[in-house]
């Protein structure tokens, strides 16, 4: 058992009670952010391959891309962790609303995965996909709708 203060007041704290202090929202969240941050190291291995054996000392365009992205997700998604365990909102509106980014962030890191991989391109917007530009704006608003949904949460709980 371990004691730790926060604000005015002393917890006494087993692993067990973790669930106690934080939402299972807030949680799923976490473990989303880690996974992705190690999806962003296994990915700098990847890149780190491909510096030491092509020609050009460099990892292909995407393979770069996709180790910054998951590393930068990783991180952006700890931040909706933040906003979910500071939401007033039910735990269902608050797992809706970071699953959305979250979706996203996974799918951008893997189709730079698959265009590091298939070295196809080195722009995928030079010849897009059918479809592409309606899921960037569904990536769009998905995004920004399920940040501020988890922002708005946050205000109405200070208010």
């Amino acid at each position: 058992m371990s004691e730790f203060t926060r604000s005015s007041y002393v917890y006494n704290v087993n692993s067990s009670d973790l669930a106690d202090l934080v939402g299972t929202d807030t949680i799923a969240v976490v473990v989303a952010s880690g996974l992705i941050l190690v999806w962003g190291l296994a990915l700098g291995v990847w890149k780190y391959h491909g510096i030491r054996t092509s020609p050009e000392h460099s990892a292909h365009v995407y393979v770069d891309i996709a180790h910054r992205a998951a590393l930068m997700y990783s991180f952006a998604t700890l931040v909706l962790a933040a906003l979910v365990e500071l939401s007033a909102f039910s735990p269902v509106v608050n797992v809706l609303a970071a699953a959305v980014p979250i979706v996203f962030f996974v799918a951008a890191i893997g189709a730079y995965c698959i265009h590091g991989a298939l070295r196809d391109t080195t722009n995928q917007f030079e010849n897009p996909m059918p479809g592409t530009y309606l899921f960037m704006l569904a990536l769009i608003v998905g995004e920004i709708g399920g940040v501020l949904v988890l922002l708005a949460g946050v205000v109405v709980r200070l208010t």
